[in-house]
């Protein structure tokens, strides 16, 4: 997909890591933002059509179940992220982590069949469009320390310990 900022149908969501903003166009989800992320603006869509306004419902139901701990995985969402191909392939290489399961950048790196990329990696993981759905969270230091987050590390340590992954206090 390429970086185009399309006209957004957007929402902003209640949950128990702060308010997030989901937003979804025609061709499927496209950003989830973090309440810390609130320089980002996004082109909103005053009127959209069905297509999107179903994809943003999708989104809204699913993230609801997650955050209730009724759904560990997001797979019949229709995703839309805008990024490079490197990007993409970091963000398919984010879906196959299970709920609950973490990794390094290193791992990601070697998933994608670069493993001397774990800075772009790095990268990559913190320009995730769809953080949570598009789990960046569960990319965790190589000594198990929780890393960068768009949403903050408290966010970040709330996620894991909600998928059971994490129960320290590294923060």
């Amino acid at each position: 997909m390429s970086k185009k900022s399309l006209p957004l149908a957007v929402v902003t969501m209640k949950t128990p890591i702060g308010p997030i903003r989901v937003g979804a166009h025609e061709g499927g989800l496209a950003r989830v933002l973090f309440d810390t992320q609130k320089d980002e603006v996004l082109t909103l869509d005053p009127s959209p059509n069905k297509a999107a306004q179903a994809h943003l419902d999708a989104a809204l139901d699913a993230l609801a179940d997650y955050f209730a701990g009724k759904r560990q995985v997001f797979s019949e969402l229709t995703l839309a992220p805008a990024g490079t191909v490197f990007q993409l392939s970091v963000w398919k290489a984010l879906l196959t982590l299970g709920f609950g399961e973490t990794c390094a950048y290193r791992d990601i790196a070697t998933k994608i069949g670069n493993p001397k990329a774990v800075r772009a990696v790095g990268l990559a993981n913190g320009k995730n469009p769809i953080p949570v759905i598009v789990p960046c969270h569960r990319v965790i230091g190589a000594d198990g320390s929780l890393t960068g987050f768009g949403g903050g590390l408290p966010a970040k340590k709330w996620l894991l310990e909600h998928e059971g992954a994490f129960s320290g206090s590294l923060i």
